[in-house]
């Protein structure tokens, strides 16, 4: 009887610990989505459109990056000798092969289901359970020299982010995924981001330049020239052409 007590004891305090903890994680994300611009501003979001340019190797690359809420997520790289295109939809995703003239090529359902999430405008993280994703506080760890809360996500289509919020603005300092540059490439390379010069638009925070390292990208920044919220988004965005 004394053994079933203790035990009895010991789940309880591990319940409790575990809902401290999930407390804690929610608490983390719930500063994350106010230095954003808070619940109501993002919930507006319907579209957003960012235009890019960095230098690699001498080479100069630009990116425009186009997100309709729950519609569309499509990303043009034009290295100069050669564009690169992804499009991703609720049914379908496309994926441009430069080395087989520009030819689009289907994205596998497997790829597609991961993929998804880009097409959040706000981000996983906001409302990240009613999206059907979980979400787990690490704890605090030190990227590029910042505290912060390292924060994992598990996409409902099964993708694994992790996430570093700067303890003292709440932003996103640094992400890491597995799956290379752009999407399904490379299941084993690791993609690391970093975020900075947040800047206001209409009143949400962006980074407006982002550091690549991995992903067989070979790494490289992007300095954002303009970020768009909320504006018309042409009809052909969604085809593969």
């Amino acid at each position: 009887m004394k053994n079933l007590m203790i035990f009895g004891l010991f789940v309880i305090a591990l319940v409790f610990v575990q809902f401290a903890q999930a407390q804690t994680v929610d608490e983390v994300i719930d500063k994350y989505i106010a230095a954003l611009g808070g619940k109501d501003k993002l919930a507006t979001l319907t579209s957003v459109h960012l235009d890019g340019v960095s230098v690699v190797n001498g080479n100069e690359i630009t990116n425009a990056t186009t997100k309709v809420q729950d519609k569309l997520f499509r990303n043009d790289l034009n290295f100069g000798m050669g564009t690169s295109v992804t499009i991703i939809t609720p049914e379908k995703g496309w994926r441009s092969n430069p080395r087989n003239g520009g030819a689009f090529e289907p994205m596998t359902d497997e790829v597609l289901k991961a993929s998804l999430y880009q097409m959040d405008c706000a981000g996983p993280l906001v409302n990240y359970a009613a999206k059907g994703h979980r979400v787990e506080l690490i704890g605090k760890d030190t990227a590029d020299g910042i505290e912060c809360y390292k924060i994992k996500l598990t996409t409902k289509g099964g993708k694994e982010i992790n996430y570093w919020l700067d303890s003292k603005t709440y932003l996103i300092h640094q992400s890491s995924q597995k799956g290379g540059f752009g999407g399904g490439r490379g299941a084993d390379m690791e993609l690391v981001t970093l975020f900075k010069d947040y800047k206001a638009v209409d009143g949400i925070q962006f980074a407006f330049t982002t550091e690549l390292k991995g992903g067989g990208f070979g790494g490289g920044t992007m300095s954002y020239e303009k970020i768009e919220i909320n504006k018309p988004v042409d009809n052909k965005l969604y085809k593969p052409e």
